[in-house]
């Protein structure tokens, strides 16, 4: 009889039983079932940053040439779209891919303008694989503080 070891339902799987368990799994399925399948969709990192005078957005596009990013503005929607082509030999047989994690396709991002960007003096710089975006913001978008004053009531 061989000693099998307790574990509880109620306690967590940790990640060296998960390990394990996908291991056994790609034995039975083969290397399908760990490598992901490369899409024809991807989303580019950005970040966003506000400052007192204006909104930035900067865009990671490596890659890309500008010809192939656009930045449209419409009800106050920024949108960024663009497409990543993918550069592959027509008809090289010699060559087999063993890993495949590059994204490649259309992409396209879609962000809400606050109220206090001034969209005709938006601005856009492609430089490097870098998109950056200048929004600034309307000289009276500034915030200030109001005071509370409290009121007597007459009865």
């Amino acid at each position: 009889m061989a000693l099998v070891k307790y574990i509880p339902w109620h306690r967590p799987a940790s990640w060296p039983e998960f390990e394990t368990f996908s291991n056994r799994i790609s034995q039975l399925l083969g290397e399908s079932w760990n490598t992901p399948e490369p899409t024809d969709t991807w989303l580019p990192a950005v970040d966003v940053e506000e400052t007192a005078d204006e909104v930035t957005l900067v865009a990671e596009l490596p890659g890309m040439l500008e010809k192939d990013v656009h930045v449209e503005i419409e009800n106050n929607i920024l949108t960024v779209r663009g497409e990543k082509r993918k550069e592959q030999e027509q008809g090289d047989e010699k060559h087999r891919h063993h890993v495949w994690e590059r994204r490649y396709g259309n992409f396209q991002r879609a962000f809400t303008l606050p109220r206090s960007v001034q969209a005709d003096s938006i601005q856009a710089v492609f430089d490097n694989g870098i998109l950056t975006v200048r929004m600034p913001k309307a000289p009276n978008a500034t915030s200030r503080t109001i005071e509370i004053g409290s009121t007597k009531r007459k009865k």
